[in-house]
């Protein structure tokens, strides 16, 4: 169950947040057909961009609206420098684990922010809402962080799961022995919703990829 508080609907109208669900996955560390998948993403996206200026890249839909999102709290995408990184560093998609390089892929495909989260380490219904600048919660690293007053998140009964500046939480992070698995969306204004859900559909055909038996039992955009 998925509520959205109505600071959500009234500071942002045009955001959006994806939920996609999938049950009985397999998150093992390697898989050949996503090491191929990642391979034809590095090679496509140095082919589009690495002989062009970097501006090129920074226009290219929907990044400019992560860049003007980000920029309200002094941040920068990261996503955005990471594709920086393999189109023109030659760096690699990293190797983590199926269902986070899964992630992973996606995001640098179509540029979309994503949080992955253990289901099961998921208490009661999730609540889509705006900070207020004075939640706290422990994100991956282990440390205390306060949120930036404006910010998206995403909190579950037990606490924030996610938010956009500061990322997923470390109590429901993707570790080698998740078995059903969350994936969250931030979209804001300037996205369409229909990318979102291509964005998930991606994201759920890579994890049957490796585990086709797994179930999906939610791909929905909010907004």
């Amino acid at each position: 169950m998925v509520t959205v508080n109505q600071s959500f609907s009234s500071v942002y109208p045009s955001a959006h947040v994806g939920i996609l669900v999938i049950c009985s996955v397999e998150n093992i560390t390697a898989h050949p057909a996503l090491e191929a998948r990642k391979r034809e993403l590095e090679a496509d996206l140095r082919s589009r961009f690495a002989d062009k200026e970097i501006q090129v890249l920074e226009e290219t839909s929907p990044l400019p609206a992560y860049t003007a999102y980000y920029k309200r709290f002094d941040k920068t995408y990261h996503v955005l420098g990471q594709l920086k990184s393999i189109i023109y560093k030659d760096k690699s998609v990293p190797s983590v684990s199926s269902l986070v390089e899964s992630m992973f892929i996606a995001e640098l495909k179509n540029g979309l922010l994503t949080a992955g989260h253990d289901l099961d380490q998921v208490e009661g219904a999730l609540t889509i809402n705006v900070s207020t600048g004075d939640e706290h919660y422990t994100v991956m690293r282990g440390l205390d962080q306060q949120l930036k007053s404006g910010d998206l998140y995403i909190a579950d009964t037990q606490g924030i799961l996610s938010a956009i500046i500061y990322g997923p939480d470390q109590r429901t992070q993707i570790t080698p022995k998740t078995k059903n698995v969350l994936f969250n969306v931030y979209a804001p204004e300037g996205i369409d919703p229909s990318d979102v859900e291509k964005h998930l559909t991606d994201i759920r055909d890579l994890v049957l990829l490796v585990t086709p038996t797994a179930k999906v039992d939610m791909l929905q955009v909010i907004g």
